[in-house]
């Protein structure tokens, strides 16, 4: 996830494209760049690190160019460096671009343009576009050469010094947005960057390219015919266009889960060979590691929790999950054990603590984070990032789904690493995958149904999270989602420990979540639901959409596509999250901001 900028007008460009970066810098903060034309020469500037690391290389320069583009990244290809921060340029340095999204076949294109003498200088997916833009024809021509031969997603920015003053902007599956001023223009991934100068927006779709200059701008496909577009009027203030239109930032991240779950796909699975890459783990000692340790706290936990399941289960290698707050006073064993610990923000402070035992015991730390360069990642062996982007809201969502995707990458990883793993099961895991996100969109749709179901409960003050196997940890973060926003309290189960001491408190003024999964399971679920109903208690249910038995059975049924029972929990995961946030909105909450919470953990 990247964020990208282009301009041209009357206004100074430099401190224009600096200001657009940081309303981006939630969408990437590991490297940002940018690239002017200044008297007929290209001018590049990259630095690793958050945006001011730019602006300090960028001190002092008095350029009065009106005319450049700009980018911040979070790394796919290639590690966080100088060299592999965009812009990215051809060999005579006469085109710059900047790119949003992964190139799913510029190996080969990279092998091809070595052959032809191309000499590349980073290691990134992006260089390849702009090599492919050299050569014969006008800029124009090149362009639509050149996205003929592109595999992928990508959201692309290009200036050529040979037209000053213009700038090209393509999109395919990556967002980009054109923003029409008066005699000036930008493109870019999100409203925010442009939204102080002009509330008129070109929605670009797939398969469009943009040419914009000073006068105008026309808009065509990847096949060069014209299209006619016309420019909307964004209904936002720059404060709301911060959470996206969405009444809080919650809501927002929640509907964001879709993205972000392919972009921690995104680089990660070979399509062609139906297996999952990890390039950050090539060196972990696979045959050496003979268990697991999980730590984390809160909903990191929880996705530990899942985590265990799927390393069990695809991995054959044996898991504990610890809480980190209690894992450090403990005397741990772990010998041959590999260390996993996952944190949002890499800065919780009983997890970091957890890490620094398990090193002094000589275990090998991978941790799963969300922000580089967080003090977790710096002391960590390995490390996998969710790529989740910037979560402000306190109650964590897009994150957890993150953490919980990278697990199960992880655990398809070690399977097929250690031979444990049917290729036939790996291949029906990944087919599926590339569904889940139309599954999640689809969900999101039908979010008015669940608000409805919240003004039907907000005012009782008790409720039970059920689920078993998979959906048992989906129990315990739907729990405590609920009390974290809401101030409901909310208890998760094993809905096989219901009968063991929790059914006391069963009856009217108690509401069930159940969480109904596949076979075994949703028979001894079917059970609890007919104990609760019983006892007069009100029942809420999430069950594939196709489960028309439990749907008869309970007050309120909240369906999903159906799909793998192993996939579920990302599925079934969404409703929850949107329960909780409707909960708290009718019972008039700090949605964003909850009592007694903050974002990061960073102390004991």
């Amino acid at each position: 996830m990247c964020g990208i900028i282009g301009y041209t007008g009357q206004r100074r460009a430099i401190p224009l494209l600096l200001q657009a970066l940081k309303r981006l810098e939630y969408r990437g903060y590991d490297s940002a760049g940018i690239a002017i034309v200044e008297k007929g020469t290209l001018q590049v500037f990259r630095k690793k690190g958050k945006i001011k690391e730019l602006e300090q290389e960028l001190e002092g320069k008095e350029w009065v160019t009106s005319f450049g583009i700009g980018h911040t990244r979070w790394a796919t290809h290639g590690i966080p460096s100088d060299h592999n921060a965009h812009p990215h340029c051809d060999c005579q340095k006469t085109i710059a671009l900047v790119h949003n999204g992964i190139i799913e076949n510029y190996k080969s294109l990279k092998e091809m343009l070595l052959r032809e003498g191309h000499v590349f200088s980073s290691d990134t997916d992006t260089e390849v576009i702009a090599h492919l833009l050299e050569g014969e024809g006008s800029p124009k021509e090149r362009l639509l050469r050149t996205v003929s031969l592109l595999e992928g997603s990508f959201a692309l920015c290009i200036l050529f010094t040979e037209e000053e003053g213009v700038l090209y902007g393509v999109r395919k599956s990556s967002p980009l947005i054109l923003g029409v001023g008066e005699g000036e223009y930008f493109l870019s991934s999100d409203i925010p960057a442009f939204l102080e100068y002009t509330r008129s927006a070109v929605l670009l779709d797939d398969g469009e390219v943009v040419r914009v200059d000073r006068s105008g701008f026309t808009v065509f496909d990847f096949q060069g015919q014209a299209k006619d577009k016309k420019p909307i009027t964004i209904p936002w203030d720059p404060v709301s266009a911060e959470k996206g239109g969405f009444k809080h930032f919650m809501l927002k991240e929640i509907h964001e889960e879709p993205r972000v779950f392919e972009d921690t796909l995104a680089g990660r699975i070979d399509f062609h060979k139906q297996t999952v890459a990890l390039e950050e783990l090539e060196n972990l000692p696979f045959s050496s590691v003979r268990r697991v340790t999980i730590v984390a706290c809160g909903t990191a936990c929880h996705a530990g929790m899942l985590g265990k399941i799927y390393l069990e289960t695809l991995a054959r290698l044996p898991v504990a999950v610890e809480y980190a707050s209690e894992f450090r006073y403990q005397e741990p064993l772990l010998q041959d054990t590999l260390v996993i610990a996952i944190s949002q923000s890499g800065e919780t402070a009983d997890t970091l603590r957890a890490v620094e035992l398990a090193r002094e015991q000589g275990a090998r730390i991978l941790s799963v984070c969300n922000v580089l360069g967080s003090s977790l990642t710096r002391i960590s062996d390995w490390v996998l990032y969710t790529r989740a982007g910037l979560e402000i809201s306190v109650a964590s969502t897009k994150a957890f789904l993150g953490q919980v995707t990278v697990l199960l990458l992880l655990s398809l990883f070690l399977g097929e690493k250690r031979g444990v793993l049917a290729p036939e099961r790996q291949e029906s895991l990944l087919r599926e995958l590339l569904s889940l996100p139309r599954k999640m969109n689809q969900i999101l749709k039908e979010e008015q149904s669940i608000h409805e179901i919240a003004r039907q409960y907000y005012r009782h003050q008790n409720f039970f999270y059920l689920g078993r196997g998979l959906l048992y940890p989906l129990a315990l973060e739907g729990a405590l989602k609920l009390k974290e926003i809401s101030y409901a309290y909310a208890e998760g189960l094993s809905a096989g420990e219901m009968k063991h001491g929790p059914i006391a408190l069963v009856g009217p003024d108690l509401v069930s979540i159940v969480l109904v999964g596949e076979g075994e399971r949703r028979i001894k679920m079917l059970g609890n639901i007919e104990e609760i109903r019983a006892r007069q208690g009100k029942i809420i249910a999430v069950a594939s959409e196709n489960d028309t038995e439990v749907k008869e059975k309970v007050d309120f049924f909240i369906p999903i596509p159906p799909t793998s029972e192993f996939l579920s929990p990302l599925l079934a995961i969404i409703p929850l999250q949107l329960f909780a946030y409707y909960m708290a909105l009718e019972r008039g909450c700090d949605i964003d901001q909850p009592r007694n919470l903050a974002k990061s953990v960073t102390v004991e």
